[in-house]
Formats: C-alpha cells, sequence, structure tokens
C-alpha cells in the first residue's frame, strides 16, 4: 500500500538512535508485515481530549509509549518551571490495573525526577479520585494518572491534574501542549534521580478513606447499615483498594465481592469491556445478587471514576440505572439532607453537562440553588469549583456514569459515590421504600425523563474523516423537523452559537468551544451529537420526557418514550 511521505517521514525519525533498538525492531516489523498497521500509528500525533490522552499501547505518535508519555513529561516539566520559578516542585503519580500501567508510571517519575521534580508515586495501583485526594493533601503543584479508564485492554492513557486536584483547563492544557509540541524526543530526559522518587501508600489510603466517609455518610442508622444486601464488583480494577474498606468502616457489613472479578487484571479476562455503562459488565455480579438476594449492585470502572448501580424494580427484579438516573438520585437525596441540615442559603450549586438529563435543573430550581452546565468531562465541574469561591459546591455528575460528592476529591469519584448509593439506599428501605420507589418518586415531581445514547465506533483514519463528515453535514445541512416534531433551537459549541429558528435569532454561548452540536425539539427533547475525545466514536445522546401522573401509569410512559427514542433515531438513519 501507499504510504504518505509526512508519515514515512515520522518513522524514519523512529529508526534513529535517540529511540531504542526494541522500538526500532518493532517499527521495521510493522514495515514489512502490517503497512496498514504502521500507517496508523504514525498518521497523527495523540491529542489530549476530554479525558486526557489515550491511546493503543504500541510505537509510533499514535500510541501510548515511553516515548510519546515522556515528551508530555518533559513538556509539563518544562511548563511547571515557568509557572513556579521559585518553588519546589511536586508531583504525584497514580496508576491503575492496565498492562505497563505500572511501568509507564515509572518512566514517567523518572522523567519529572530528573528534571529535578519531587515526585510521590503510589507503590501499587490505585483509584483515579485518590490521586485527586492525594495531590491536595501532599499540596503538589500537578499530579499524573497512568490510565485509560474503562477503554479497552489494549489501550493506556495519561491524565494531567493541576494544583486544585481538578483536570487540566484551558489556558493550562493549550500552554502545556505548545511546550510538548515544542520538543523533540532527544529533549526528553529519561535519567532519574531516584533521590527524588518517594513512594506512598497507607498514609494516603487512611486519608482518603477518612474523608470519603465523612463527605458520604448522611446519618444512616446502623440497623439500616447491616440491613443492606450489596453486591459489590471492581470489575477488574482499582477500587477494590478501596471500596471494601470504605465501606466496611462506614458500617455496611453485609458486603457480597463478586470473587471472579476481585483480582487487578488489565486484560479483564471474564468481561467483553470493563466499563459499567454496559449491562454485559455486571452479568457476573447480577447473577450473584440473585443467589444472595442483594438489594443493590455496584459496578466500578478500571480507575474507579465510574459507578454502575443496578437496584430491584417494583416487581423485585434487578434493572440496571443508568448515568442519568443514578445522577438525579444522589443529587435529590444530598440537596434533601441540605435542606434539612438549613445549609442551603441560596450561594450553592450543583454541576452538570450539557449531554446530561435536563431534569438538574429542575432539582436546582425547586431548592432554590443554581446547576451550572458545562461541557462533557468532570474537569469543567472542577473548574466552576475553582472559578466561583464563593459558592459551595454540593455535587454533581454526568450521564457517562461519574458522580462527585462535594470537593475533597475534585473528580468524577465512584468510591464516595458508592458509600453515598448505599446510605440512599440503605435509608429507603429501612423507611419501607427503595432506590427504585426514589426514582419514581422524582419522576411523579419532576416529569419522567428518558436518556438514551448511541456511539458508532469509527476506527483509524478513514473512520475519523467519517465522523468529521457526520458533523459537517449536521451543521451545514440541519435537519428542521424530527419525528413530527420541528427543531426550535440548535446549539452550536463549536462557534458557541445558539440559533432560536422560531424567532430567527442567534445567541452567543459563553462557553469553551467545543466539537458539539444540540438541536431542541418543540416538545421538549433534546438529541446531542459529539465525537468521543478518548475513543474512535461519535455519540448521539437522546433526551425525551413525559409528565407521570402515578406509578400505575409508568410502564406505558416509558413504553411511549421509548418509542419516540426509536423513532427519533429511525429518522435521523443511525440504526
Amino acid at each position: 500500500m501507499h504510504i504518505e511521505q509526512n508519515i514515512l517521514d515520522q518513522v524514519n525519525e523512529w529508526l534513529t538512535p535517540t529511540f531504542d533498538q526494541n522500538t526500532q525492531d518493532e517499527i521495521t516489523a510493522l514495515m514489512t508485515s502490517d503497512p496498514k498497521g504502521l500507517e496508523d500509528a504514525f498518521y497523527k500525533n495523540l491529542e489530549f481530549g476530554t479525558g486526557g490522552m489515550r491511546g493503543v499501547m504500541g510505537v509510533g505518535t499514535n500510541r501510548i509509549n515511553k516515548y510519546t508519555l515522556g515528551k508530555n513529561t518533559q513538556g509539563l516539566s518544562n511548563y511547571l518551571k515557568k509557572c513556579f520559578p521559585n518553588e519546589d516542585l511536586k508531583v504525584a503519580i497514580a496508576y491503575d490495573c492496565r498492562k505497563n500501567s505500572d511501568t509507564l508510571a515509572k518512566v514517567v517519575a523518572d522523567i519529572f525526577s530528573a528534571n529535578g521534580i519531587k515526585v510521590y508515586l503510589f507503590s501499587e495501583l490505585r483509584p483515579t479520585p485518590e490521586l485527586s485526594f492525594a495531590l491536595k493533601y501532599l499540596n503538589c503543584h500537578a499530579g499524573i494518572v497512568l490510565t485509560a479508564s474503562h477503554n479497552p485492554p489494549e489501550y493506556n492513557g495519561y491524565k494531567v491534574y493541576w494544583q486544585d486536584g481538578g483536570q487540566i483547563v484551558p489556558p493550562q492544557d493549550g500552554e502545556i501542549i505548545a511546550e510538548i509540541e515544542a520538543l523533540k524526543y532527544n529533549d526528553i530526559n529519561f535519567t532519574a534521580n531516584e533521590n527524588l522518587i518517594e513512594y506512598i501508600d497507607t498514609e494516603i489510603d487512611e486519608a482518603f478513606i477518612k474523608s470519603t466517609i465523612e463527605n458520604a455518610s448522611f446519618n444512616t442508622p446502623k440497623e439500616a447499615k447491616e440491613n443492606l444486601n450489596i453486591v459489590f464488583t471492581s470489575l477488574h480494577g482499582t477500587s477494590i483498594k478501596s471500596i471494601p474498606a470504605v465501606l466496611s468502616k462506614a458500617g455496611y457489613t453485609n458486603v457480597n465481592i463478586v470473587k471472579e472479578q476481585e483480582i487487578p487484571d488489565g486484560t479483564f479476562p471474564t468481561v467483553k469491556s470493563p466499563n459499567p455503562e454496559e449491562p454485559e459488565a455486571l452479568t457476573m455480579a447480577l447473577a450473584l445478587a440473585d443467589k444472595v438476594n442483594a438489594d443493590i449492585v455496584i459496578g466500578t470502572d478500571p480507575d474507579s471514576d465510574r459507578l454502575g448501580v443496578a437496584v430491584r424494580d417494583t416487581n423485585g427484579k434487578m434493572i440496571l440505572l443508568n448515568g442519568n438516573q443514578t445522577m438525579v438520585i444522589m443529587t435529590a437525596f444530598l440537596l434533601e439532607q441540605w435542606k434539612r441540615a438549613d445549609k442551603i442559603t441560596g450561594t450553592e450549586f450543583i454541576g452538570s453537562t450539557i449531554v446530561s438529563t435536563p431534569m438538574m435543573l429542575d432539582l436546582a430550581e425547586a431548592y432554590g440553588i443554581e446547576c451550572k452546565v458545562g461541557l462533557t468531562g468532570f474537569k469543567w465541574i472542577a473548574k466552576f469549583i475553582k472559578d466561583f469561591p464563593d459558592q459551595k459546591f454540593i455535587g454533581g455528575g454526568e450521564e457517562s456514569f461519574g458522580f462527585m460528592v462535594g470537593d475533597a476529591v475534585r473528580d468524577k469519584d465512584a468510591v464516595a459515590a458508592c458509600l453515598l448509593v448505599c446510605e440512599i439506599a440503605a435509608q429507603a428501605k429501612a423507611s419501607g421504600s427503595s432506590l427504585y420507589n426514589e426514582l419514581i418518586n422524582l419522576y411523579l415531581d419532576f416529569s419522567f425523563y428518558k436518556e438514551h445514547l448511541i456511539s458508532l465506533t469509527k476506527k483509524g483514519k478513514e473512520g475519523l474523516a467519517e465522523i468529521n463528515q457526520m458533523m459537517i453535514d449536521l451543521r451545514e445541512n440541519p435537519m428542521e423537523s424530527i419525528n413530527g416534531q420541528r427543531v426550535v433551537c440548535i446549539e452550536d459549541y463549536q462557534n458557541t452559537t445558539a440559533r432560536d429558528l422560531i424567532n430567527n435569532e442567534t445567541f452567543h454561548l459563553d462557553i469553551p468551544k467545543s466539537n458539539v452540536l444540540i438541536y431542541y425539539l418543540e416538545d421538549g427533547s433534546k438529541i446531542c451529537a459529539r465525537p468521543s475525545g478518548t475513543e474512535p466514536k461519535i455519540k448521539f445522546y437522546f433526551s425525551v420526557n413525559a409528565i407521570l401522573e402515578s406509578k400505575d401509569d409508568l410502564e406505558a410512559a416509558n413504553a411511549y418514550l421509548d418509542t419516540k427514542i426509536q423513532n427519533i433515531i429511525s429518522e435521523m438513519k443511525l440504526n
């Protein structure tokens, strides 16, 4: 096959002595055995997306390896020195269960130390939220997590955190990227100063667990905790290091762990995808739940920032909740607890994202507080906390199974969310209700909101071009009606404009630019199109709603909304 000259130039650079012999040998093998794979490995540089930098592990500029991460780390080291010229710099590093995460974490630590920066490196794998906590606890200037979250086993990644414990946001992200792009690979200093690398574990673990219990406990009676029958799975990931200890110390004694998925393993041998968003991932946990007659099933992704929950419905059958449902349940509970404690003054806020359920806005209005809505990714919610110091953050989430309780951790946190959802379930059961009934009560109060997500995978260079063309078509040839409903407004976050199609007016969106389009229909339906920032996918988010008069109408309302979503999908030719 023909490979473009600019790609060959990149390949030839990687065949020089700057790169080790194993790397050169792998590239040489690809040249003869897999030219298509060689092109995919070098046709672009890996970029920072919504959740840091993620990619397939291997050789090349479009892969996760010691050189691409090394360049990131050298650039970040240079940037830290510019930002804090007269300070003794400190960084914290954590990593997950994935193949090569431990060795790549040590490479990153070596480079920081080679640049005279003090490194706190976790001695073993730890949850991502613990890194955010540790960074603040140790007064570090930055932090790194080696993780690809819920991506397939061949992936790894690199997430950068700033002083506040949140992921990098503008302008830091662009400035750091500029530093990285200004470097050549032979600028990377790999020669470690071991005296500057300190291994951390137990002290941070204990402080993190203590903080989690303080922030996510709400006076649940001891008997109620003991009566809640929990099934938990870490899906071979890092949460096994924290969640069992948190639940035990918080007083939850009836916890059944899925043993087959308890040991951390980056190959994720028992699941197709280690993602609690995917129903298949919780198959083993659901089977155990039926065996032990559990009230609730909880599963986390490999780096323990996403939380999947299953509960029993009104017929006693285990059903999976989606991220929007768990988010509104937890947010409503927090708001009610703050109200009962007379802590709501009107200066508080909750956080959500543009692709998440509009019910969050209804909840905020009902409690007389603000719901701040940002772009996809918890870094934007963390940025709200930093940008509005006079307002108190209560909690918030996003549709992709992430939630954050308070501001002790500045990223989505499945450890605290796990404890919080157990508190809600235990209190509900003790009062003769259930987590599912609490959700239905919210639908009765605020309308029945139903959301659905479609992810279309488009791999490689051709896939990227196809995704780009789909977004161009949606922008340049917008649909005027969908499923018999007029499109009344289109928000384009790439050019930060909103077009009111009824009054033919255009408004400015006061939000950072992002490649996202949202269509609003006259019946309150919402459709969002967004290329993923971390995977070769384009995602379509659907939100529809209907008034729910009584619990008896639930089944009919659910069927009506399902039909509405499927009609929208069919008309948009997405099935």
